[in-house]
């Protein structure tokens, strides 16, 4: 695992427009029970101005940034050898529909456990205006014979 990585701020993703049938497939998907999450008045009546996605929604624009991640050429990320450790998030507000997103990478840790890495990247999201939405923190383990 390239430990120059570290520290790494990746570019900002190109604004990623939250769909309402994309948040109403994510809260079916994830069997999400609020009715806010799928019904347009329901969000209403909770002081929303669109459906209202369920939290773990901001997944779908990190995975813009971890695929920057995944690109780098002497990352030491191999796929095949690389499971989900971990995953978090620190929400300001809740992510609704028409929402533009745009999402930008840090790499916070890089640690070697039993000759495996362990590597942690913040996501940090962000509306139009720039405000921030979410953080998303991921914890990937690289199996040690990616080598």
């Amino acid at each position: 695992m390239n430990q120059e990585l570290i520290g790494r701020v990746f570019d900002k993703t190109a604004p990623y427009l939250v769909g309402r049938e994309k948040v109403r497939e994510f809260a079916r998907a994830v069997f999400a029970t609020d009715p806010a999450s799928l019904d347009v008045e329901a969000a209403r009546q909770n002081g929303y101005a669109d459906v209202v996605a369920p939290p773990t929604f901001a997944i779908v624009v990190q995975q813009l940034t971890l695929d920057q991640l995944f690109a780098v050429e002497d990352a030491g990320l191999e796929l095949t050898h690389v499971v989900h450790g971990s995953q978090q998030f620190a929400y300001t507000r809740p992510i609704v529909a028409g929402d533009e997103l745009t999402a930008q990478l840090v790499v916070t840790s890089i640690k070697t456990l039993g000759g495996n890495a362990m590597l942690t990247a913040e996501t940090g999201v962000y509306d139009a205006a720039g405000e921030h939405v979410v953080t998303a923190t991921s914890t990937l383990v690289v199996r040690g014979d990616a080598a």
